[in-house]
């Protein structure tokens, strides 16, 4: 994590630079000394990791060294900037630090880290380099020889792709995270009777990272002819064409290449498969997504699904006892828990499974019962003990190559998993603001850091680290989460003795672990239990960078805690305390001028003027149990304010006429109230890409306070909620009756949200104008009437619609509506009759979910057996209707 500690220094003092240069004037020279060295130290760190062996104990302990200098260089600097600003604030905060500065004191630190630093590039410079190329041959690795179990399916599906004649030559590819049997799957396709009697020739070659291609193609000469002295003296390139005529000439063969481990390693290896034998067959396996989208053009790419529960259990039951022992129904509840804490990956249930087996008596269950449970209280610890068993230590090696082979770039994104709590899902929009709060993203020129961010969290879902939970509308990650046991390897690198990246605060036997001093030495801790006590306690932490509490567990915090809780984490960057609700503010807050990501709950109708203090807030996520906040922060001033999230409606203060740019970096607003949407606020705000907006919302369409019209200019803005709020009023006054036309909202607009607007039905072909609509929600009465009567061919790119709480009854369709349509969500539409089957005939339409829509639910299944009987092969509709009984 050195290189990305480096990065993020370096980036610091540039924009400390630039944006509060008169804070470190005195220090000036020294700082600009420090990012010389800063800058060769990057560069020769880069260098060596290149160079380095992997297992070099010499690298890792540099590595550490490193990391350690920087962060202390940090620690002054921030110091530094810490006490500069609160001797230029005055008054109370400068009669509360009475001691000036001091800059003598602070320039011989920064010039003894310096000496450290090239000390350590100069220790680095002596590292060793092996560049020696290891070859060694290709081995036949099978898995396992017990039952096989689940997969029955994808067995039945990949055994038919193989067998299957095509007019190309063929390569299938089953990706999968580590541990969900790809391996065991491939081999009991690659022995299946139909498959041998397919196949005249069959060739399984275990793919590492060190094997060269020339020892591949090795391996598949040795199944054609004797492998000669000369044959061994030639070079790669020279065995290609040898190969290949031998496959060319062969009537039929498969290939399994098992764990191929990258796009460019997998190209180098087909330049010897025949491209024009049709009765060739290639089967791969791999973790990462890439390798199959690459090798499987024009063939199949299998995504392994994870376990069901009961393929969970039925395997684990058939490890821990047998085939023959039948289980009591207590042993096999307390079985289930234990094959669902598994969380469907079969190399767990394995492991497990072989735990549990050393406990097997079959004369005394009820022991085994009491041993079970033991196990089950601490599934995830056994599975990364690899003093349990070979398969323990298989499970921790899987993780590690998986985790040694992620570019330094996303290693500590990847580790940075392990702070959220057990079984949570992260929204991914939290998780890379995070990310970039924290300097694990730098700025480049062609994507901004929340596309970079976006592109970092695919990579890892790709690679199969990281799970999809949800998904947006608009097809993008909305939630996400790691297996569990992929967290505990993230917890125990990221450590205090492997990376020092966090620390998770734990209550145990009345005291809190670790101990106040190792706290000493932390860069960002987690808490997820007993917060509220452990703040009590009056830690001591003076280096740590991040707290996050994230827990169900909600509590407001003692008045008389919070000063010392805040000046606790001067230094902090990000503060993620939503659960938490502040009954007041005060002063220590605004002194947190490092902070980049707050998420907090205050018991305030208004957002204090000195929030704009916090110059180096990039997202600002506030909570209030009041119904709307009046935000007296000037944000304008906050230049490196990108998100403002609010769970309530927020008034803005009016922008001044200095500095007009000012606001130009923002790119999330929500929620704002009408009255502050004037055409100055959309002028300041122009890079904008989500915007909310709740109130009176006629009085933004009649532009009697604000002007919709303003909206068109936003030419960035992609995704716009208009909640109509007209309290303490009934919701049905808030009919709005001079809605917007097509040309009044932004033109490259793709997701819209209505809430409460109360618009007729013939409102719809307005909205099916809008040229590059993907996303329509509308939500609670947002369009009313019995009847919706369909015309033209409007909504073109329209990709998902919800409708959520309206009186429709009639749903008379045009012909030409939806030809892009993928998914449909009716909830709480009671009084609907039913939906239209045209929909079945939209080829991209593959989801129907129906929620408390029961008159509708007859014409869902028939859209369902439509489509099903038109159905491509490899798609599949999915229809939800809940409850189930309807």
């Amino acid at each position: 994590m050195a290189d990305a500690a480096v990065d993020f220094l370096l980036n610091n003092l540039k924009e400390l630079a630039i944006h509060h240069g008169h804070l470190i004037t005195n220090a000036k020279s020294e700082i600009e000394s420090l990012q010389i060295d800063l800058r060769l130290f990057k560069a020769f760190l880069e260098q060596s990791v290149k160079k380095r062996r992997k297992d070099e104990p010499t690298y890792k302990v540099l590595v550490q060294n490193i990391r350690d200098v920087v962060y202390e260089v940090e620690d002054v600097i921030d110091e530094y900037v810490t006490k500069a600003t609160e001797r230029k604030a005055g008054s109370l905060i400068h009669r509360i630090f009475k001691s000036p500065v001091d800059l003598h004191d602070i320039g011989s630190k920064v010039e003894g880290i310096k000496e450290r630093v090239k000390r350590a590039m100069a220790d680095l410079d002596k590292l060793g380099v092996n560049n020696e190329d290891k070859h060694e041959k290709p081995e036949v690795r099978p898995p396992r020889q017990k039952d096989v179990v689940g997969f029955e399916d994808v067995t039945e599906e990949l055994k038919c792709r193989l067998t299957k004649e095509t007019n190309h030559f063929d390569v299938v590819s089953l990706i999968g995270m580590f541990g969900l049997g790809k391996t065991t799957l491939a081999w009991k396709i690659f022995n299946d009777k139909a498959i041998e009697y397919e196949f005249l020739v069959r060739i399984w070659i275990v793919v590492s990272q060190e094997l060269s291609e020339k020892n591949i193609f090795l391996a598949i000469l040795e199944k054609f002819t004797t492998i000669t002295e000369d044959y061994g003296k030639m070079e790669a390139w020279e065995l290609i064409p040898i190969v290949a005529g031998y496959l060319e000439r062969c009537s039929s063969f498969l290939i399994v290449f098992d764990d191929v481990w990258s796009p460019a390693h997998w190209d180098k290896i087909c330049q010897a498969l025949p491209s024009t034998n049709n009765k060739g067959k290639v089967l791969i396996t791999s973790r990462e997504v890439d390798v199959g989208t690459h090798a499987s053009k024009n063939g199949l790419l299998k995504k392994l699904r994870f376990f069901t529960q009961e393929e969970s259990w039925e395997l684990l039951r058939l490890e821990a006892l047998g085939k023959l022992h039948r289980p009591s129904s207590e042993l096999e509840g307390v079985g289930r828990r234990i094959a669902r804490d598994c969380e469907g990956l079969p190399l767990a249930i394995v492991i497990i499974g072989g735990i549990l087996a050393t406990k097997f008596s079959a004369s005394d269950e009820s022991g085994m019962i009491k041993e079970w449970k033991k196990v089950s209280e601490r599934v995830s610890a056994y599975l990364l003990d690899d003093k349990q068993n070979d398969l323990a230590a298989r499970m921790k090696n899987f993780i590690s190559l998986s985790y040694d082979r992620l570019p330094d770039h996303l290693r500590t994104c990847f580790l940075y998993m392990g702070m959220f709590p057990e079984d949570y899902e992260i929204p991914a929009s939290k998780l890379i603001h995070m990310w970039i709060a924290e300097g694990f993203i730098q700025q480049n020129d062609y994507s901004t850091l929340e596309e970079t961010g976006e592109m970092y969290l695919d990579d890892l879902i790709n690679r199969n680290l990281i799970k999809i939970e949800k998904m947006k509308s608009d097809g993008k990650v909305k939630t996400c989460r790691i297996h569990d046991t992929l967290r505990d390897f993230c917890r125990t690198e990221a450590g205090n003795g492997n990376e020092n990246l966090f620390q998770e605060i734990k209550f145990n036997n009345g005291v809190f672990a670790p101990p106040d001093s190792e706290l000493q030495k932390c860069r960002r801790l987690y808490i997820h239990s007993n917060c509220l006590r452990f703040i009590s306690e009056e830690p001591t932490v003076p280096r740590v960078r991040s707290f996050v509490y994230l827990s169900k567990d909600e509590f407001t915090l003692p008045e008389e805690n919070i000063s010392d809780f805040l000046e606790a984490f001067r230094l902090l960057r990000v503060l993620d305390i939503e659960p938490i609700l502040f009954p007041k503010i005060t002063s220590d807050i605004f002194r947190l001028v490092h902070v980049k990501y707050l998420a907090v709950s205050l018991n305030l109708s208004f957002l204090p003027s000195k929030f704009s203090q916090l110059w180096n807030l990039q997202t600002l996520i506030v909570n209030t149990a009041s119904d709307k906040l009046a935000v007296e922060a000037d944000i304008w001033k906050m230049k490196q304010l990108r998100h403002f999230k609010t769970n309530v409606s927020a008034t803005l203060p009016k922008p001044s006429k200095k500095e007009s740019k000012q606001g130009a970096q923002l790119q999330t607003l929500s929620t704002v109230s009408v009255e502050s949407c004037t055409a100055d606020l959309f002028d300041r705000a122009c890079n904008l890409k989500k915007l909310g907006i709740r109130g009176r919302l006629a009085l933004l369409m009649e532009g009697k306070m604000a002007s919709f019209d303003s909206l068109r200019k936003m030419e960035y803005l992609e995704k716009l909620k208009l909640i109509n709020d007209v309290r303490p009023k009934p919701a049905s006054e808030g009919k709005l009756h001079s809605p917007p036309q097509p040309n009044q909202f932004p033109s490259k607009l793709r997701s819209l949200t209505l809430a409460s607007t109360f618009l007729d039905w013939s409102y719809m072909s307005t909205l099916g104008q809008l040229e590059n609509l993907e996303v329509l929600k509308l939500k609670d009465k947002a369009i009313v009437g019995s009847e919706w009567k369909a015309f033209g061919d409007g909504f073109r790119r329209l990709e998902f619609l919800l409708i959520e709480e309206t009186d429709l009854a009639t749903w008379d369709p045009s012909n030409h509506h939806f030809p892009s349509l993928k998914g449909l969500v009716l909830k709480n539409c009671k009084k609907l009759l039913g939906i239209p089957i045209g929909l079945a005939d939209v080829a991209s339409f593959q989801m129907l979910e129906l929620f408390s829509c029961k008159s509708a639910s007859s014409s869902a299944r028939k859209i369902q057996e439509a489509k099903t009987k038109i159905q491509a092969e490899g798609s599949a509709f999915k229809l939800t209707i809940f409850p189930p009984t309807e």
